[in-house]
């Protein structure tokens, strides 16, 4: 739910003049989107764009995967996407979540018939504008790939990898590229952040994706790190990669890189908000360990996460929520705990913008967090609660972090591991947490007691080998 947010850094804005006027990735009012009545939209197979739909004034979800619903929304929608729909091999409802077949649409495209738009164009409806998203006009699209689009391919400069594709300015600007980090003592240096990003991409090129059709194709996903200010010291993705990955994979780094370090339970606990504040706690009495969020522990987003969910452990019904998240009663896709409430304000700042009850808009720096360095929050686009991200280390030092999103959270988590740990191993200095310092060193005393999770890597990972267990003992 919270990405892309408008208050991301990363994220573009309309509005913006000349040749950044339509570059993306772009924002979205409240992230993404679980309420039925938006669909993609292709030509000849390929994805072109999407089409939303709202009506009925109710933002909401569909959380009942067994019943049809008839949603206005959703047949409207569908009937927009006749000549652009996507190919049926391709479609969601191809797609088995834990023995449960996914579904694309309740609505059925209707048949013939029917009034045409002509007869309806200029007496039942008008184009509207929407400040921040939209002018009262049609516009075309810009091509993927293209200079205009804001994704293109890397240049021989920017990254060795020719399939690789990085974010652009429009006017042919890398808007992220590789460099040293900003945060002092004994930072990353640029070598060693484009050793770690060409080894994850290296990774990611041999990896078997888990979302991908047809069976067997290579995964693809965005790559970022960060320095432990937050400060992006470069990102590239590969040329299919999903787009709203993009800022996912950045809102992953930040986030080990937050949990890791010394400064997160201080940042927290000076919060103006008391929600805010009580996470902290809870943390730590969950955790029976008054010095949590001290930077003696690396914390992965699968460590965060597994405390970020509404029963812990995961799936077990009845246990208590993680100290990160609501409890049950309370949880869902517009609040899940700390990850919504640091970012409250700024969605609520840009919803009155949106309705026109404020002329000011949220600035583009999410969090109601501390400037680490002038100009820069730590969690500048939001927290990320999935796998996929570990932070990285100069011998015991927090150093940075690695984020990857777009494929399955064990291809992410296993992407970025490897690419830690190869990228350290090409100069010696830099790569994972030390092992004693990682959280799976945490029990938690539930039941029996928990461990917690570092990472997941998944089986017979590689297209090009059947080598098991790619990331035990590193």
């Amino acid at each position: 739910q919270f990405s892309p947010l408008p208050c991301s850094d990363l994220n573009t804005r309309f509005g913006a003049a000349g040749a950044a006027a339509l570059i993306g990735p772009k924002r979205s009012p409240l992230g993404l989107a679980a309420d039925p009545g938006g669909f993609p939209l292709y030509k000849n197979g390929v994805v072109v764009g999407g089409i939303g739909v709202m009506g009925d004034g109710v933002y909401g979800s569909d959380p009942n995967v067994l019943d049809i619903d008839d949603d206005t929304e959703e047949s409207i929608a569908l009937a927009g996407t006749r000549g652009f729909q996507p190919p049926a091999t391709i479609a969601a409802d191809r797609i088995a979540v834990d023995g449960t077949t996914l579904r694309y649409s309740d609505a059925v495209l209707p048949g013939g018939g029917g009034a045409s738009f002509a007869s309806l164009n200029g007496s039942a409806g008008n184009l509207v504008a929407v400040p921040g998203y939209a002018a009262a006009a049609i516009t075309a699209g810009t091509a993927y790939g293209s200079e205009a689009s804001g994704i293109r391919a890397a240049t021989a400069s920017e990254f060795s990898n020719r399939d690789a594709f990085v974010l652009t300015d429009g006017s042919g600007a890398n808007r992220y590229p590789i460099r040293a980090g900003t945060d002092g003592g004994a930072p990353l240096t640029a070598a060693e952040v484009r050793a770690v990003l060409e080894e994850a991409f290296a990774v990611m090129s041999r990896a078997r994706a888990q979302i991908r059709r047809p069976l067997d194709s290579r995964a693809q996903v965005t790559i970022s790190i960060v320095d432990t200010h937050g400060a992006v010291l470069g990102l590239v993705r590969s040329p299919d990669a999903p787009v709203f990955g993009t800022d996912v994979s950045l809102q992953k780094a930040r986030t080990a890189a937050f949990f890791s370090g010394a400064q997160a339970g201080a940042e927290l606990s000076a919060n103006a908000s008391a929600d805010v504040r009580n996470f902290v706690t809870a943390m730590r009495t969950f955790l029976n360990d008054p010095a949590a969020l001290t930077g003696r522990i690396a914390f992965a987003d699968r460590s965060g996460g597994n405390l970020a969910r509404p029963y812990f452990p995961d799936g077990e019904v009845g246990r208590p929520h993680g100290p990160l998240s609501r409890p049950i009663q309370q949880f869902n896709p517009f609040s899940t705990g700390l990850q919504s409430a640091l970012v409250i304000g700024d969605i609520g700042a840009h919803l009155a913008f949106v309705s026109g009850a404020s002329a000011t808009d949220t600035p583009a720096r999410c969090t109601s967090l501390p400037d680490a360095a002038p100009g820069q929050k730590r969690l500048q686009n939001g927290m990320q609660i999935f796998p996929g991200s570990v932070p990285l280390y100069r011998g015991d030092r927090l150093v940075g972090a690695i984020g990857v999103s777009g494929d399955g959270i064990d291809q992410d988590d296993m992407i970025g591991f490897l690419g830690a740990h190869n990228g350290g191993a090409r100069g010696g200095g830099i790569g994972n947490a030390p092992r004693d310092m990682r959280a799976d060193t945490i029990i938690v005393n539930v039941g029996a007691g928990v461990r917690l999770r570092y990472i997941a890597c998944p089986f017979a990972p590689f297209l090009d080998t059947e080598q098991q267990n790619v990331c035990d003992g590193l």
